[in-house]
């Protein structure tokens, strides 16, 4: 009995790990003015800006709400998966320090709907985010149309 309670728990647990790591990676946001990226931190996905496109090289990087640099900066630290392909948590506007609820899935085409709520998902905007294939440089800094040319391969 406790061998077949261990095996469904490992299948549990593999699917809920299966389910995440199609949602890691880096994603392209509607508006191609960053790289997000998406991963495991412990049981939940978190999120963060891992790319800043810039249109000339001398721009410097945009800051938060704080004055703190936009680069590696945390958007979701709570997602946890609430049904299959369901992760909900909350998303920090860097803009202005605003909290909202959040909703992450996959849909059919393989692309990131992220919706984000003040209260309840029904008042709310969903955005799709595509993968983003290319790589990002550790000081986040990307060239306007570089990163845009890159997420429409």
């Amino acid at each position: 009995m406790i061998r077949v309670l261990a095996i469904v728990l490992l299948l549990l647990l593999s699917r809920q790990a299966t389910a995440a790591s199609a949602l890691t990676g880096l994603w392209l946001p509607e508006s191609h003015d960053g790289i997000i990226a998406v991963s495991r931190c412990g049981g939940d996905l978190c999120a963060r800006i891992a790319g800043v496109v810039l249109d000339h090289p001398n721009d410097k990087m945009p800051v938060d709400y704080r004055g703190t640099s936009q680069c590696q900066l945390a958007l979701i630290t709570d997602a946890r998966q609430t049904r299959p392909n369901l992760w909900e948590g909350h998303i920090t506007d860097p803009r202005n320090g605003d909290v909202f609820g959040v909703e992450l899935h996959l849909d059919p085409q393989g692309a990131l709907a992220l919706r984000g709520f003040f209260g309840i998902p029904l008042i709310g905007h969903t955005q799709t985010w595509t993968r983003y294939p290319g790589s990002v440089p550790a000081n986040c800094r990307l060239i306007a149309g570089v990163a845009q040319r890159q997420g429409n391969r």
